[in-house]
């Protein structure tokens, strides 16, 4: 036999990466120039912080070279270009647009929203709940259709996973540039994720 059960939950984990992107002749000199720029930002930042509702973390920092074409098709280095990332998380998504709106010498490059640990395992846990209890009805449903007076579980299988559905919107009317007045921030909304659950297995039908 084989059952599942699923339920549609919000998304209530919101991740907003910003970043700042610099070019220059000097590779020390443009490191230095991102570093002042995220290092200001932390210190901003770190003042909001609270666990598990608005949380901090530096993301990608890169320095590459810049390459422009020449006559012939050849290419030169002409300098250097890098970009350094901040990320706040977390599951006050109030506060987490707001702190993005208020950074300074950073624009959002990304928004996205997922689901935190503990509403996945207590949705997981219902969800599972569910998918079992579909399961021994469809069993015992089976075996008083066929005649018999029971069942008895040879072996089962129980799988859990999720998908994301199409969001709701994941960004409404989102201004790309940040560091404004304290009262500006980052419009969001999250997206719907469906917790799905599958129990499969054996049965072996026992006679009256």
């Amino acid at each position: 036999l084989g059952v599942a059960a699923s339920r549609e939950v919000v998304q209530d984990t919101l991740a907003i990466t910003l970043a700042v992107a610099r070019e220059g002749a000097d590779a020390s000199a443009l490191q230095s120039d991102l570093r002042q720029v995220l290092d200001n930002a932390l210190t901003q930042a770190r003042r909001a912080v609270r666990p598990g509702f608005v949380e901090v973390r530096t993301g990608a920092f890169s320095i590459n070279p810049r390459y422009v074409s020449r006559p012939g098709g050849a290419s030169a280095q002409s300098g250097w270009q890098g970009r350094a990332e901040l990320v706040i998380e977390g599951t006050d998504t109030g506060a987490i647009s707001q702190l993005a709106g208020r950074l300074t010498g950073l624009t959002v490059a990304r928004v996205s929203f997922s689901l935190s640990r503990e509403a996945r395992e207590r949705v997981e846990a219902e969800v599972e709940a569910d998918a079992i209890g579909r399961f021994k009805a469809r069993a015992d449903s089976y075996a008083r259709q066929f005649g018999f007076a029971g069942y008895s579980l040879r072996e089962v299988a129980v799988g859990a996973g999720d998908s994301v559905a199409a969001p709701i919107q994941a960004v409404r009317a989102a201004r790309m540039s940040v560091g404004g007045s304290a009262d500006e921030y980052q419009p969001v909304e999250p997206g719907k994720t469906t917790v799905s659950v599958t129990v499969s297995g054996s049965i072996q039908l026992l006679p009256k």
